[in-house]
């Protein structure tokens, strides 16, 4: 390597169009570095400066013999614990103020122990410059409503006999994630609407019911949303208030337990969609105004607010900030046995503008709109996580494609084990709304697909969660649309419908074989759920119909939706066992016919060829293949068990000619995918 190349960081000698950047790059690398040794000097380790929660918020002293209650709170005037235990007095148990803005009490077990106990409901008032207020701790564990008044309250949470659980260990699935040998296939799912009755479910109820549907599948991880505690219901949790709370509407922090620890069971890895882009403005649940000021969590001013969200923005300069956030990592990962994360609103965090600017060269990644504390926190959350748990996977929700989001951190990047590749639903969702099929190009459908960085690993997906919500469609309602109502029985025939199983088929078999090196589906969208996403509101009468999952849908066998559900489970088998989603394996095009809609590819072995063309099937369709020999047909979407029409013999054998062209019966609408026999 010459010396001017060994002073390039690494993820600049991967990519050359970086070098004018190489400065950028430097920097970010040097900041994190700069910052992580003054933690490591004063705190003595980052692992340690991330364990806050064990000294703020409510904490059992066992030496001391009683709790200590202690909050950050630099700019409040005085604070008063008042809850059950004093008859909701709000002025005879006031805090203590210490140094660095921490006030404190402490309630010993001779005077307390048959008031502050398990289940004991309380509040801190608040005297600061906006008056006085009943708030929510800071760094509380669980959060109740009141669902008559539907006033939160927090709650002493020390149950006296904790169900013992069998400790089951995932680490070799995730290691063998990382190392790229096991693919990694998400199901994404909100513990709330994932049962059938109108309702909302619980962490339990999915434990039993939801998880071994996940298992049937073939996935073999878990991220679920919705987890940290939030006032709004509809806001599909991403209004989060207390940061440290499991949501209570689910169950107890037990439940919750009791959750992860099954899907461990089950070999199934489990990773929290995690909310640090933003809070809720909400004061009386939330952070904001907490001592007073607008400027304690969050920025000060009109930086502080995110217009599009209607929620508040943390400030990532502040170490008190810092240390919050980044508890709130470690508690997670150790208290809930959490195996990773997904950081949402990446993209938001990073930019001062949010992402709402095109991003066209590297100079838009590089410039003044970088907000360098955000991007020096996700470094700090990504290193802590997998200090905590190397083999831990974590994931930016990224639409942006900031360079090096998943690199490492010492090789000049944020340190994400994965990207979301979010440009992917949108092109689905866009062809979909814009074109007839007719007029799809799979040559650029194909070039679409690959459009990442190859040096870091993306998550693909057809479809996400915020598309089955109202105001959008999912990808089997903009195929099917109302014909769902009426038409999915299978004794019913509707070109509508063929059209819509066909072709929601191949756009999941296409996006999983080449759009990342992970894919992820939300809970339901496997088999075309019919149903759009709508929470409980005023403006549909406060209903449960549409906030659940119509699971008996996918198992009735009078039904087309369970063709969806068997293909979803072949196409995900197929992927695992041929590992078609291994770090540094690409496609290799072999043919590219516009006219007939026909691609053809290879790929890990696998001969692929998608016909998306709306009438023209092919006899004797002839391709040119790398290998000479004997192939047979692996998988074809147009296998009756997936709703198709039976025109392929799947135990005929392909031989290919002198000039190595394979010869097939090329059907409309339909993936075919061939593997080549041993000689």
């Amino acid at each position: 390597m010459s010396t001017a190349a060994r002073k390039y960081l690494p993820i600049v000698r991967q990519d050359p169009w970086l070098e004018p950047h190489n400065h950028h790059l430097a920097e970010r690398f040097m900041r994190f570095h700069q910052l992580l040794f003054q933690l490591e000097r004063i705190y003595g380790s980052l692992y340690d400066f991330a364990g806050a929660h064990h000294y703020l918020g409510i904490n059992y002293d066992a030496k001391a013999g009683g709790w200590y209650y202690r909050e950050w709170a630099p700019a409040a005037e005085a604070l008063f614990l008042t809850g059950d235990f004093n008859g909701w007095d709000r002025s005879s148990h006031p805090l203590k103020r210490l140094d660095n803005g921490i006030w404190e009490i402490f309630l010993d077990d001779q005077t307390y122990k048959d008031r502050w106990k398990h289940g004991t409901l309380f509040k801190v008032r608040v005297k600061s410059a906006i008056g006085e207020l009943d708030r929510i701790p800071a760094y509380i564990r669980r959060v109740v409503q009141n669902q008559q008044t539907k006033d939160f309250a927090a709650q002493v949470w020390n149950p006296p006999e904790a169900e013992e659980l069998p400790k089951v260990s995932v680490e070799p699935l995730a290691r063998a994630i990382h190392q790229g040998t096991t693919p990694l296939l998400i199901y994404e799912a909100h513990v709330g609407m994932a049962q059938e009755r109108e309702g909302i479910g619980t962490y339990r109820e999915f434990a039993d019911l939801i998880l071994p549907r996940i298992q049937k599948a073939g996935y073999n991880a878990i991220q679920l949303m919705a987890i940290a505690e939030h006032p709004y219901y509809g806001s599909f949790g991403y209004h989060v208030s207390s940061f440290f709370a499991p949501s209570s509407r689910f169950g107890t922090p037990e439940d919750l337990k009791y959750l992860i620890n099954k899907a461990h069971q089950a070999g199934l890895l489990v990773i929290m969609d995690l909310v640090h882009s933003h809070a809720v403005k909400n004061v009386l649940e939330g952070l904001n105004f907490w001592d007073g000021t607008e400027y304690q969590y969050f920025h000060g001013g009109g930086r502080g607010d995110h217009p599009a969200w209607d929620s508040k923005l943390f400030n990532y300069g502040k170490w008190e900030v810092l240390q919050f956030l980044l508890s709130n990592v470690r508690y997670w990962l150790e208290e809930f046995d959490f195996d990773g994360f997904r950081f949402d609103g990446v993209t938001s965090m990073i930019y001062l503008h949010h992402g709402h600017t095109s991003f066209n060269s590297y100079d838009d990644y590089f410039n003044d709109a970088v907000d360098k504390d955000a991007v020096t926190y996700l470094q700090l959350a990504n290193w802590l996580t997998h200090q905590i748990k190397p083999w831990a996977i974590t994931i930016a929700e990224d639409v942006s494609g900031m360079p090096g989001m998943g690199f490492p951190i010492e090789g000049g990047g944020i340190g994400f084990d994965y990207r979301l590749g979010m440009g992917l639903p949108d092109y689905w969702i866009k062809l979909l709304k814009e074109l007839p099929d007719e007029r799809w190009d799979p040559v650029q459908m194909y070039y679409t697909m690959l459009n990442r960085r190859y040096d870091e690993r993306t998550v693909a997906y057809c479809e996400s969660h915020d598309q089955a919500l109202v105001g959008d469609k999912t990808i089997a309602f903009w195929l099917m649309d109302k014909e769902m109502y009426f038409s999915m029985a299978k004794h019913i025939p509707n070109l509508i419908i063929d059209r819509g199983i066909a072709l929601h088929k191949m756009i999941r078999l296409f996006t999983i074989v080449l759009g990342g090196e992970a894919y992820l589906n939300f809970m339901g969208n496997e088999f075309g759920h019919p149903e759009w996403i709508d929470f409980p509101r005023e403006g549909n009468n406060w209903s449960f119909k549409y906030a659940r999952r119509q699971w008996s849908l996918a198992d009735n066998p009078l039904l087309r939706y369970q063709y969806l559900l068997t293909f979803d489970h072949a196409m995900i088998e197929l992927v695992k066992k041929y590992n078609l989603l291994r770090p540094g394996l690409h496609p290799h095009l072999l043919n590219q016919d516009k006219q007939n809609q026909t691609i053809c590819f290879e790929k890990g072995g696998l001969i692929f060829v998608f016909n998306f063309h709306p009438t023209a099937s092919i006899p004797d369709y002839k391709f040119w293949v790398p290998q000479h020999g004997k192939y047979r047909l692996v998988l074809t979407s147009d296998d009756p068990i997936f709703g198709g029409h039976d025109r392929i013999d799947s135990t005929t054998e392909f031989f290919t000619s002198e000039n190595q062209f394979l010869s097939i019966y090329n059907t409309q609408r339909t993936v075919q995918v061939f593997e080549r026999q041993p000689d």
